[in-house]
């Protein structure tokens, strides 16, 4: 078994051990949040918007007033200007008698029943010159010849 034996003395002094330099207290620093930073621009916008919409309700009293003012004026100039006055009374003693015109009556014209050739489809152009030819014209009637004349008659008369 083996015996416990101590450390050699030593002739050497102690050595102090030199502490180390004391640092100085950190101070902090004031920290510039970026909510903090919206937050007093939003406070600044919003105090700029409740400063232009009392501007904008006190401008539209204003006019209101002022409007006001013109529709009293107005009435009172109108009150003065519309003094009911009594009408003249009409001659009886010479009625109206409604005169003929002196213009010329209207020349009455045929109306235009053929539509154009380019709104017509191309197989109906066919058949409708066919119809319109002046051999159809000539069995036909004219009733326009004796519409004319009849007016002209009545006209006369």
């Amino acid at each position: 078994m083996p015996i416990a034996q101590g450390l050699p003395w030593t002739t050497d002094e102690p050595k102090c051990l030199i502490k180390p330099p004391v640092k100085k207290n950190t101070i902090p620093i004031d920290l510039k949040l970026h909510s903090d930073i919206r937050a007093v621009e939003r406070a600044r916008f919003a105090h700029q918007v409740a400063e232009k919409g009392r501007l904008i309700k006190q401008y539209k009293m204003e006019r209101e007033r002022q409007q006001k003012l013109e529709e009293e004026e107005e009435i009172k100039r109108l009150r003065k200007e519309l003094i009911p006055k009594a009408q003249l009374m009409p001659y009886f003693d010479r009625p109206f008698v409604p005169r003929r015109s002196e213009k010329q009556p209207t020349v009455p014209r045929e109306p235009k029943f053929c539509i154009p050739r380019h709104k017509t489809i191309k197989c109906c152009r066919m058949s409708c010159n066919d119809m319109s030819g002046p051999s159809q014209l000539q069995h036909l009637p004219s009733s326009i010849e004796k519409a004319e004349a009849l007016y002209k008659n009545r006209i006369l008369q």
